[in-house]
């Protein structure tokens, strides 16, 4: 069953009219259309927007006539709103080139390694812990992530209540359907905390194409705890 949400093509395409609009305008080198602005732009727009489901193309024609001229003024409307909101929040790990090339999916084979989740705790009062650095390292270096949405190293805020993602690039193989094991350490450090490594190794099913990101494919680590230097020592070893 293939469930698809037309508004999103709505959205995709009216961001990318008016971004190549102002592009072509007056406005070209005053707001920014790269192709992560017009992501976050596409975001903001659809987390404001009501969703249409259909489940044939025969739904997906129905509700593109049902579109009005005062909902698609809305639209527009709503996604300058959007272009505007974006360029005043610039993510600053990102180049904004809007002459980078953006990847190219291919067929050759790949390890697509899914997204590593975990938490991290204060080992005292067990309370979710921010202000640390977490680093995926592969090999003793930082592992490559899929884009550069994913930041390796990453220092948890407070509003992520202890929780860090990680989306590594994938890895190129010989053929699909090949089994592959794939070490990696989190690495967390803190002024105020001994230094954890945690290692583990990911399993991972060579497949033909790389793939999204999808909240599906997660490998979750089991809960992590800090202590202040010395105190671990006198802790009971903590685990799932």
């Amino acid at each position: 069953m293939e469930i698809h949400n037309t508004a999103e093509d709505l959205v995709i395409a009216e961001v990318n009219a008016i971004c190549d609009s102002l592009e072509a305008g007056e406005e070209q080198n005053k707001i920014c259309t790269c192709s992560q602005c017009r992501q976050d732009a596409v975001c903001y727009v659809l987390n404001r927007t009501e969703p249409h489901y259909v489940v044939s193309h025969r739904g997906a024609a129905r509700i593109n006539q049902e579109a009005d001229h005062q909902s698609r003024a809305d639209l527009t409307a709503l996604v300058y709103e959007g272009i505007k909101r974006v360029n005043h929040n610039l993510r600053p790990y990102f180049d904004h080139d809007k002459t980078a090339e953006e990847e190219v999916r291919t067929d050759t084979p790949v390890f697509n390694i899914p997204t590593v989740i975990g938490r991290v705790f204060n080992g005292l009062n067990f309370s979710p812990i921010s202000g640390v650095k977490v680093e995926l390292l592969q090999n003793g270096t930082s592992a490559p992530m899929k884009d550069k949405n994913w930041q390796n190293p990453y220092t948890l805020i407070p509003n992520t209540n202890g929780t860090f993602t990680f989306l590594p690039k994938p890895v190129p193989a010989a053929t699909a359907g090949t089994r592959g094991v794939f070490q990696y350490t989190i690495k967390i450090t803190s002024p105020d905390f001994s230094e954890l490594d945690h290692v583990f190794s990911i399993p991972v099913i060579s497949e033909r194409t790389s793939s999204t990101f999808s909240l599906t494919r997660t490998f979750k680590l089991p809960d992590l705890y800090l202590f202040p230097p010395g105190e671990e020592k006198n802790q009971l070893i903590i685990s799932d």
